[in-house]
């Protein structure tokens, strides 16, 4: 392997590991500006300018960024940290920088990476599920202001928390989260993954089925509903009948009946706790922008987590929620939102959500099977707190730098 693909694949782990991975919740500061600084090491190294295409559109992505976020921190109806917001346009510099030095080389060149990346956290997330049997006695714990993490020699991580255990037949086992801060992390990239595979490169039975156990040892509810939903969709594009029946009764069949029985526990069992969770982040929040429709109230976390304490849904939503055999148990939070398209909807309004889904929608990175992609990211972003941290962003900012593109073309400037 080439110097300059061992510091592409280590640029998309940094990328992977901004959204969700352990490294960047113990020491974020000094993650993202190593992660800033490798990338401009990137461009040297390569050796190749930026794009004069490239440089124009992204100066008018960066700019149009800027300017959404600055409204919206002067014009959000809460009061608002500087330091906050100048986080966020840390992120959008990062996640330009790191779009712009893949898309300097070729076109297939993030994939790639992004594909052997997603293998290696498949392996790991292999050996972490199961020596968890041969090292659960010699955990230590780390911590920081926001989690706390059961370690073993740096090398596998898992949750201290009561809900990451399971017990089956007896058996300890903890639900698998790999590098990551929580299962329902780990299984976005899996899917991720299994898309690729069937998508762009070998589809090799043998890593779709490890790809698919590894999924069930997250025993994530969104991931076993993503998995379904792709088994589905491919079964039906790729295999002749006979061999599609056969495909969708002996795999999807028995997720189907995992995916029941965790979702029904989640409802109306001893984890609806989760599902309750799950329902306030995705239902107050909307009344929240629909109260402060334009400009949000902000993006701040602790503003918006004491807006949220002190905000009571006005309207018989439970009443509509009964027609679907629901309940809303909870009527304010003091958290933040695990549904981060509604976090956004709620801290920056309607018009800029509603934009940045379009750009999403129109991102250029992943062309094949785009319904199907879109389904993916959409739901795992409506699951995690992930559209503003770089890996998500990445594809925001693919669309604005293809809007921007055209738009040079149309006008016939010579670049």
């Amino acid at each position: 392997m080439s110097v300059k693909l061992l510091l592409n694949n280590f640029i998309m782990f940094l990328l992977i590991s901004s959204t969700g991975g352990l490294i960047f919740v113990f020491n974020r500061n000094v993650s993202y500006l190593f992660l800033f600084f490798i990338v401009l090491v990137g461009f040297f190294y390569v050796g190749k300018g930026i794009k004069k295409s490239n440089y124009y559109s992204a100066l008018l992505s960066f700019t149009t960024l800027f300017i959404l976020f600055f409204c919206n921190y002067f014009f959000a109806t809460n009061f608002q940290s500087l330091t906050k917001y100048t986080f966020n346009i840390i992120i959008i510099l990062t996640t330009l920088f790191v779009f712009i030095y893949f898309n300097n080389q070729k076109k297939e060149s993030l994939l790639n990476s992004l594909y052997f990346v997603l293998k290696l956290i498949l392996y790991h997330s292999v050996l972490s599920f199961l020596f968890y049997f041969f090292v659960s006695d010699d955990l230590f714990l780390i911590s920081s202001q926001h989690h706390d993490s059961l370690v073993y020699n740096y090398l596998f991580y898992y949750s201290p928390k009561s809900a990451s255990a399971l017990n089956l037949f007896g058996i300890d086992l903890q639900r698998n989260a790999g590098i990551f801060w929580e299962p329902g992390i780990l299984q976005i990239y899996l899917n991720i993954l299994f898309f690729l595979e069937l998508t762009y490169f070998n589809k090799n039975k043998s890593l779709l089925i490890l790809i698919i156990l590894t999924i069930v040892s997250t025993y994530s509810t969104t991931g076993l509903f993503l998995l379904m939903l792709q088994i589905v969709y491919f079964s039906q594009k790729e295999y002749k009948r006979f061999s599609r029946l056969v495909i969708l009764v002996l795999i999807t069949l028995p997720l189907y009946f995992l995916f029941n029985f965790n979702l029904s526990d989640k409802i109306y069992g001893q984890k609806s706790s989760s599902f309750q969770k799950r329902l306030i982040d995705l239902t107050q929040p909307f009344y929240i922008a629909v109260e402060n429709p334009l400009t949000g109230i902000g993006l701040d976390l602790d503003s918006f987590q004491k807006e949220r304490e002190e905000f009571y849904i006005n309207s018989n939503l439970n009443d509509a929620l009964f027609d679907y055999g629901l309940q809303q148990n909870l009527e304010t939070s003091s958290k933040g939102s695990t549904n981060s398209i509604m976090y956004v909807l709620a801290g920056m309004g309607f018009p800029t959500t509603i934009l940045f889904l379009y750009m999403l929608i129109k991102q250029q990175i992943v062309r094949r099977n785009r319904l199907l992609w879109m389904s993916i990211i959409l739901i795992s972003v409506m699951s995690e707190p992930l559209l503003l941290r770089p890996f998500f962003f990445i594809f925001i900012v693919s669309g604005f730098m293809h809007l921007f593109n055209r738009i040079l073309e149309s006008k016939s400037i010579t670049i």
